[in-house]
Formats: structure tokens, sequence, C-alpha cells
């Protein structure tokens, strides 16, 4: 009996001790995920403050581009990123060769204005303190473009927009001499060779991209009046940099997206300073429920707040898909977006390669680069059969370019009116190019109106009998 006590208490501590082990180690657990957790909130409050530090100092040297170019070469902020195996799990975008390319300054592009909608003959607007457009016979002639006051986390969510078709206007710019490289792989992304070394050339993709962009828009036939668009995204969607200004809104991608497309309506659930995954603030998995419950198109572009504080484990990996993670938290917004929005074209977006990017990984060595986000994006997209607008792939308003900041992104990673309507533009070309090949229904409109064509041909045709 005695013996048999023994072995019971040796049984109950031996127990004891592993039930212990195991609260002691998930106490350690709680403890560091506590600590990490305040050190992540202090370390993106610091982030945050040298973003707007950074985006000062950048937007103030876009004004004078031998100075821009300057501070580019010093701090070697004119280089692509190295792009490791990023290529293979995205189909790249390969503009057509167009003739007579922009030149450094004030080239034209050819016109894609959409029919029925004749461009003003003049117009000029005042973007930020010193910024000026002159359109002169449908040409758009960029002089000094500056932005004023770009500090990204200002909100704006919930802006139901609809318009009419914007005019074609052509945009140039001033591009920066000394830091615009010709570049053999630009047609093809795909053929850049993983390099730190090479001199970004995105101002030339840029032009190229946009003028074919255009020429998509002109030729399109596809009517978008009875579709509804809603974009989820950050300061980059909410255009809340140019909040100082007046009718700001009406600056943004997806107002100018509406107009170009002629859509029903656009909504705009772009938050300043807002991430994919639950790890910054405003998560867009947090909030996609706000999106119209009769969307016919749903925007999702993102990631670069992200870049901006994950690190490794914060990135997650697709094999877990952990909560909290930009793996877990875009697969589950993925997910979500499928199964409560089944009759909408759900399209992502990746974010456009910029310099601050960069500048923050200098002092934070576990910061990863923009690519390491883009690839999870290819995938999972990939996964769920989700059509991918691949911007950071196309090298498209690439803030590493000099030209590109002083012509359309002042601050090195918001547009300015200008930057937002080649943005736009590009958004407007690869729906319509996503319609085409998934050769869409017609919108309800065009549905309708097909049917009573085909009741009245059937009642021309039993009269004829």
């Amino acid at each position: 009996m005695n013996k048999m006590n023994r072995v019971l208490l040796m049984l109950i501590a031996m127990v004891s001790i592993m039930l212990l082990a195991v609260g002691i180690d998930r106490g350690i657990k709680h403890w560091e995920e506590k600590r990490w957790e305040s050190e992540r909130e202090a370390f993106y409050e610091q982030s945050r403050n040298e973003i707007r530090e950074i985006q000062t100092t950048i937007q103030t040297l876009s004004e004078d581009p031998q100075a821009l170019t300057a501070y580019m070469e010093e701090n070697g902020l004119n280089y692509v990123e190295d792009e490791e195996e990023l290529t293979e799990s995205a189909a790249e975008e390969a503009p057509e060769e167009v003739q007579d390319l922009p030149g450094e300054a004030e080239a034209d592009m050819a016109e894609a204005e959409p029919a029925g909608e004749e461009s003003p003959e003049e117009e000029e607007t005042v973007s930020g303190n010193t910024a000026s457009e002159n359109i002169i016979s449908g040409n758009m002639l960029i002089k000094s473009f500056v932005s004023g006051n770009s500090i990204s986390g200002n909100g704006i969510s919930g802006n139901s927009i609809s318009g009419n078709i914007i005019s074609g206007n052509v945009i140039s710019g001033n591009a920066v001499s000394g830091n615009i490289v010709t570049d053999p792989y630009a047609a093809d992304f795909s053929l850049r060779p993983p390099t730190k070394s090479k001199v970004c050339a995105s101002y030339e993709e840029t032009m190229r991209i946009n003028q074919n962009d255009k020429a998509v828009i002109a030729g399109s036939d596809i009517d978008f009046s009875q579709i509804k668009i809603t974009c989820l995204g950050d300061s980059v969607t909410a255009g809340s940099n140019l909040s100082k200004l007046e009718n700001y809104e009406t600056m943004s991608y997806p107002y100018q997206l509406g107009r170009i497309l002629n859509a029903k309506e656009v909504v705009n659930l772009g938050i300043g300073g807002s991430s994919i995954g639950r790890y910054w603030e405003n998560a867009f998995v947090d909030r996609y429920s706000s999106i119209p419950a009769d969307t016919d198109i749903i925007i999702v572009m993102g990631g670069t707040n992200d870049g901006f504080c994950a690190s490794e484990k914060e990135l997650g990996s697709l094999e877990e898909r952990r909560d909290r993670t930009f793996a877990g938290d875009l697969d589950e917004l993925l997910r979500k977006l499928k199964t409560d929005y089944p009759d909408a074209e759900i399209v992502l977006a990746t974010p456009l390669s910029n310099v601050l990017h960069d500048m923050l990984r200098r002092d934070r060595s576990f910061l990863l680069p923009q690519s390491s986000f883009v690839k999870i994006m290819n995938q999972l997209a990939a996964e769920y059969g989700v059509p991918v607008i691949d911007l950071y792939g196309c090298n498209l308003l690439n803030t590493h370019d000099a030209a590109v900041i002083h012509s359309f992104m002042p601050d090195g990673v918001h547009g300015n009116e200008m930057g937002y309507r080649v943005l736009a533009e590009h958004f407007a070309a690869e729906l319509i190019r996503i319609y085409e090949a998934g050769k869409t229904e017609p919108a309800e409109g065009q549905q309708a109106d097909m049917e009573e064509t085909a009741g009245t041909e059937e009642q021309t045709d039993e009269r004829q009998l």
C-alpha cells in the first residue's frame, strides 16, 4: 500500500512539474509577446515620425531637380532593389513599344480620350504651393509639380463618388538629368538581372506604360456605366497627402478612375496609415465589411505601410498563415472577400516601389525588402484566382528615379494630382484588359438592351413568317 502511495505521489509530482513547466513556458511567451507589442508600438511611432521627416525632405528637394538628383545619388537611392525570385511568382507586364517616346522635358504623349467628351482647350490647376499645369489642345505640359503637405496618416473613408468620362489629357514632365539611364530591360521586367547596381529608369517606363494604357482606354468599347467600384487601401488610395488642398478628393486615383471609365459609382475606402496586416492599424481585414454589398469590382491596393514595419515575424508564412501576420491576414482577407462578395470581380494591386522603404531599412536590419510582400501577394492571388495589377513588378511610378519624384510623386511615396492620374489610367486600362481577357458578360444596362433588342428581332421574324 505504501509502495502504491509513493508511486502515486511520484506521478502526481511529475504531472505537477510538467504542468508547471508548461505554465512557465506559456507565461514566458505571453510576457515576450507583451514586451514585443510594447516595443513594436514604440517602433511604429518612431517610424511614422521618421517617415514624415523623410517625406518633408524629399518634398522640399522635389522642387529643385539638381538638388534632388544629388540627394538621390549621395544616398544611393536611385538603384533598384534586388528582386530575388519575385518574377517566378507573377506574370510581368511588357508594355508595347511606342514611337516618339518623351525625352527629357516637356514631351507629349499620345492622347487617349474616350469618345463623347471633349477636352477643355485651356485649364489651370494649382496643386500644392507652387505647382501648376497647363492643358493646351489636349496635351498636358507639366511644369513644376509640388504637392503640398504629404504626410501619411490622415484618413478618409466612405466617400461615394460618381462621375463622367474624363478627357485623356496627355502627360509629360521635366526629366531630371543625370539620373535617367536607358534600360535595355525596361520592356520586359522579367529580364532584369537580380542586381542592386542598376540605376532605376522608371520615368521612361512610366511614360511608355501610360501611353499604352491610354491606347487601351481609347480603344475600349466596354460599358462601365452600370458598374460600381470600391477601392480598399491606404493613403495612396485616399489621396490624404493632398488633404490640405480644396476638393482634394477629386485628385485621388479612385475618383479619377471613375471618370475615366464613366463608372456608375466609385467608393473610396482608403485610410491613411492603414495596412493589410493587423500589426499596424486599421487593417484591411478588419474593415473590408464596409464594402457595399452591390459592388461589382473590388480593388485592394496595399502593402506600403506593411513594408514600413513588418519583420520576418510579422510577415509570416504561407505554410502557417497565422493571425496578425501579413501572410495570414491577407489570406483571411481574400478568403472572406471571395465568400462575402461572390459576384464581385476582386483585384489585388501590389504596392508602388518607394525610396522611403529603403531609407527606413538602413537603420533597421529586421525590415524586409518590398519584394518579400509582393511575392506573397502574387502567390495568394494565384491560389484564390484573383487577378493582380503588379505595380511593383512593372516599375510604374518607382520613386528610386528622381524624375518620377519631381514629376509625379513629390514626397517619395504619394502622388500629386498627375501622379494619381497616371495611376488611375493604369488601373482603368488593367480593368479593361481583365474584362476583355475574361470575356465578361455585359453590364446590367447592356444586358437589358440586348434582351430588348433580341425580343424586337423575334417579333419581327414572327411577322415576316
